[in-house]
């Protein structure tokens, strides 16, 4: 059974799977810097067709795949973007890669400041209106983050 964990603020929260999102759009992507960079432009394209706003959206989708080539590479396995819009008012980011034994954290050093690595997170939680991680199916782990799409924001 997949696990499914919600950051938001400073509290965390299980959610239940809900019904079919509206619409959905999903590629598997080479685990190197040109997969992230063609995640990018997927989702360039993808939010453009649907037509919602880029900002933040694409800045999250940049961070999630630059984290999953980073972090998240096993050789000869792809990770995978998933974009889904559950409702008219939230789109949902999601990519999953094959190093499920390595789950995202946010590490401080000894003197209580971000560490050198860990800073995409920082800006995934700034960006994000919610954002967490799933566990499963084994070897996966999906990084997801969700943006809430108000009035006001545009591309």
């Amino acid at each position: 059974m997949n696990q499914r964990i919600t950051r938001t603020n400073s509290s965390v929260t299980a959610l239940a799977v809900g019904p079919a999102p509206a619409l959905r759009f999903s590629v598997p992507l080479s685990a190197t810097r040109r997969g992230a960079r063609l995640a990018r432009l997927l989702a360039t394209e993808q939010l453009r067709s649907w037509g919602l706003p880029f900002d933040p959206s694409l800045l999250l989708v940049g961070e999630l795949a630059a984290n999953a080539v980073l972090h998240g590479r096993v050789p000869g396995r792809c990770f995978r973007l998933g974009l889904v819009v559950p409702s008219p008012a939230t789109l949902r980011i999601e990519v999953t890669d094959t190093r499920g034994d390595r789950l995202p954290v946010h590490v401080l050093d000894v003197g209580g400041s971000p560490a050198e690595s860990g800073h995409g997170l920082l800006l995934v939680g700034e960006l994000a209106d919610r954002w967490g991680v799933e566990e499963g199916p084994v070897p996966c782990k999906t990084v997801w983050a969700e943006v809430d799409l108000g009035a006001g924001r545009g591309h």
